[in-house]
């Protein structure tokens, strides 16, 4: 089998900041849309049928931001086999807490570089924006009229690459699953970005063995999650397929109101910003934003739930577990102003703290009711807890018990 680092083309899936930038890049590109479709831009080949992004731009533009600290194919090998030992070493663990069953599959561990995880990342978000080509195809007017100018292409383009050169410098650890595909998919891939890995166990002191096998069973636990209950990636894939269409038609609506469309946009954006979101939800329809929502309450449970497996089962394996969680929450804590910036630019900050009330929601439960119950999550979407249940767990356990007392009669 082809290592991701030879043909990332094999990888796209599930890191947080990915959804959450990409929901960033989708809200610039639908006003991208609007705006350059009133210019009628003539394409430079009228046969040909641009990318919504210039995905070589913000690749190279990624890739120069993090030059350096490339490995070796010496240590590669080491490291995935270090790596693989680590997740192997996961599995009966996570699987005697959770009760779940990982389906056997083939190698999925590998040791990345910086570049290795951007040349990955860049194929995910290609694979997720395939639905939105449709966009940048010609309308009316003039035969070689195009939806997406090259101006806003290009700011698209360099957006997504300062992001993705950005992310690449903070990830550690990263379960990648294909979503968009049509191709079945039983067994993602875990990534290990070993320079990051590096410059965190240095600066803050972490003792090597120990912090590297706590990444393990965070990124284990995900793979449990997606693999060991299908419907996941299928529920996902299904609510991304209906943002994209809300997107496309959305971007129509507005361009067919010609002047009118700049009055409903400004006033979208205007109320947008009195709630608690970030700015591209100021940006999205009420219809937008609610499915955004889902998708958020979603991918609470996700980050929450494996949050609470790690510390479930790594106090007893780990003995500076205590230690390295909080160094760790202190950590995400000490930011600079310019990481502070790029949180408030991208949504980011109300993002992680919803990813933090996912975990207290899964303590919550596990407390009042114990595990067996904080895991139904996994038994169905209709399981999943809106974002208001996760603020208030109470809320979730009293719908699920009318449910069940509702199929017992």
């Amino acid at each position: 089998m082809p290592s991701p680092r030879s043909n990332p083309g094999a990888a796209s899936g599930w890191n947080r900041s990915r959804k959450a930038m990409a929901a960033g890049v989708l809200a610039g590109l639908a006003v991208g849309v609007w705006a350059n479709s009133r210019n009628h831009q003539p394409l430079a080949n009228p046969g040909e049928t641009p990318d919504p992004i210039d995905w070589g731009r913000a690749r190279s533009i990624a890739i120069g931001m993090n030059r350096g600290n490339t490995l070796t194919a010496t240590e590669r090998a080491r490291l995935d086999a270090e790596y693989r030992t680590l997740v192997a070493r996961c599995i009966p663990i996570v699987e005697a807490y959770t009760g779940d069953t990982l389906p056997a599959s083939i190698e999925r561990t590998y040791a990345f570089d910086r570049v290795d995880w951007i040349n990955a990342n860049i194929e995910g978000f290609r694979r997720v924006f395939e639905p939105i080509q449709s966009l940048s195809l010609p309308l009316g007017g003039s035969a070689g009229a195009a939806v997406l100018g090259g101006v806003n292409r290009t700011v698209l383009s360099g957006e997504l690459g300062v992001m993705l050169g950005y992310l690449a410098r903070r990830v550690l650890g990263q379960y990648d699953l294909v979503l968009m595909g049509k191709e079945t998919i039983t067994a993602g891939k875990l990534y290990f970005v070993e320079p990051n890995i590096r410059m965190v166990e240095e600066k803050m002191h972490l003792p090597s063995a120990d912090f590297r096998m706590w990444l393990a069973l965070h990124e284990t636990t995900h793979a449990f999650e997606f693999e060991a209950h299908p419907w996941v990636r299928e529920h996902f894939n299904s609510m991304l397929e209906r943002y994209f269409t809300m997107l496309r038609d959305d971007a129509e609506r507005l361009r067919a109101a010609g002047i009118r469309g700049i009055g409903q946009f400004i006033t979208r954006a205007r109320d947008g910003q009195r709630g608690e979101g970030g700015w591209m939800e100021a940006l999205m329809s009420p219809e937008q934003r609610l499915l955004f929502n889902e998708m958020q309450a979603m991918m609470c449970m996700v980050e929450g739930y494996s949050n609470h497996v790690m510390n479930a089962v790594g106090k007893d394996l780990l003995p500076t577990y205590d230690e390295i969680a909080r160094k760790f929450e202190l950590r995400q804590q000490q930011k600079s102003p310019a990481e502070h910036l790029f949180a408030k630019m991208t949504g980011m900050t109300v993002k992680m703290e919803q990813y933090r009330l996912g975990e207290k929601f899964i303590d919550a439960v596990a407390r009042r009711r114990g595990h067996l119950t904080a895991r139904r999550i996994w038994e169905g979407p209709e399981f999943l807890p809106t974002m208001e249940e996760i603020r208030d767990p109470d809320r979730w356990l009293a719908r699920i018990d009318a449910r069940d007392l509702a199929r017992s009669r």
